[in-house]
């Protein structure tokens, strides 16, 4: 090792036997530390949350959908035959939808309904693998329907309830009626999300092309891929296959505005955690500053035994890089560990105060889910280094220019 930084490590312990400077730095440090670990534990748990709510949603929509220009689909047996002929395609689902009113005898909603086929549907979709009250039976023949737990709540109903949809439907001259259909519930589901708990009713494929007056069309197929990140192309190829006068929709085009806005979050998380480490990083600054006036007379006597300013400047800066060194490391480490286990730390800080942060009948997620990305923490390590080694810089110079006949006056 060098002499500069044998020189600057002897410094770095000395400190510590000095009560203000050692106090300045401990908390110049500590805030590094602090700031590191904030960082990391935030990111992750942000990720964490970013993957739950994309699996839940998922979950609850096909990874892409085929329709026809006017949003319906003639002949869809046949189209549905030739798109899982497709490879890459593990299954489809006809499906019909449209907003109904819904009424019972205590109340009603405005609803999204939903017509499928209930041997098909559950190969597309997992909104249905839950279903709390009653059975997973869609029957034509009794006009059953299947309603999320929410919604049976609002409604005041239960499995072999009756309710009342109700649609706008054109006349044969054009005009608009309204046209009814009454369906007994059949079971209650919980899809996991409350946009659809509260306000989503499946029905038989055929009820709902007699309730919204589509003859023998539907609104389109729901297609499930082999990698669903892979789906936007996936559904282009389905596309060329079946000529002209459809298009699809893959989960990352319905749900951009979603991607985009947890992004964008996460984003401005770590630009705001960022700012406290560079705050954290630039009290180096302030604490170097005083370290470099308190060993004013050791520079001179360096000096004076024919050091060169530049190699008194090296020494200095070694100093201040080690210390924001030593508080990257442990700000990684206690960073990392809390990340690792911030679920059984947040258990039981709610154990001991006994108050839920997040009650299940209030959030999606009532937990938190954290997910280490090692482009992160490297990001974070990297980012904070540069901001020690800028710190370090001015009173590392400074130091350098100290003129000593001055200093060696005062002595």
């Amino acid at each position: 090792m060098s002499v500069e930084f044998n020189i600057s490590n002897q410094y770095l312990r000395s400190n510590r036997k000095k009560g203000f400077v050692s106090f300045i730095s401990g908390v110049s440090m500590v805030g590094l530390i602090l700031a590191v670990m904030s960082l990391i534990t935030v990111l992750s748990v942000m990720n964490g949350f970013h993957e739950e709510l994309t699996n839940r949603i998922l979950k609850t929509i096909s990874h892409s959908y085929i329709t026809g220009p006017d949003d319906t689909l003639e002949n869809w047996d046949e189209l549905q035959n030739k798109i899982n002929s497709q490879e890459r395609i593990i299954a489809s689902s006809p499906y019909v939808e449209d907003f109904a009113l819904m009424t019972s005898k205590n109340n009603s909603q405005g609803v999204s309904v939903r017509g499928i086929l209930i041997d098909q549907e559950p190969s597309t979709s997992a909104l249905l693998d839950d279903i709390k009250y009653g059975s997973l039976n869609l029957s034509e023949d009794d006009s059953s329907a299947l309603i999320g737990v929410g919604l049976a709540t609002l409604m005041g109903v239960g499995v072999g309830d009756q309710i009342t949809l109700i649609a706008p439907a054109r006349n044969a001259l054009g005009i608009l009626v309204p046209q009814s259909q009454s369906f007994l519930v059949g079971g209650i589901f919980n899809a996991g999300l409350n946009e659809y708990n509260n306000g989503l009713v499946f029905i038989h494929l055929y009820d709902a092309q007699d309730l919204f007056t589509l003859g023998n069309k539907i609104s389109g197929i729901r297609l499930k891929v082999d990698n669903l990140f892979d789906a936007d192309t996936i559904t282009r190829n389905v596309i060329d296959s079946l000529g002209d006068g459809y298009y699809g929709l893959d989960w990352m085009q319905q749900q951009r505005h979603f991607i985009r806005a947890l992004n964008l979050e996460k984003q401005m998380i770590a630009i705001i955690l960022s700012l406290i480490i560079a705050v954290a990083a630039f009290n180096i600054v302030s604490m170097m500053v005083m370290v470099v006036t308190d060993k004013k007379s050791d520079i001179a006597i360096l000096r004076t035994l024919g050091m060169t300013p530049k190699r008194i400047v090296k020494i200095f800066y070694y100093q201040g890089v080690s210390i924001g060194l030593i508080g990257i490391s442990f700000g990684t480490i206690l960073g990392l560990l809390l990340a690792a286990n911030i679920e059984s730390v947040i258990s039981g800080i709610e154990s001991i105060i006994g108050f839920q942060f997040f009650p299940k009948d209030v959030f999606y997620i009532n937990r938190f889910p954290s997910k280490i990305l090692p482009s992160d923490v490297i990001s974070i390590i990297l980012g904070s280094l540069f901001l020690v080694i800028i710190a370090a810089i001015y009173p590392a110079k400074r130091a350098g220019r100290i003129n000593i006949s001055e200093v060696l006056r005062h002595e």
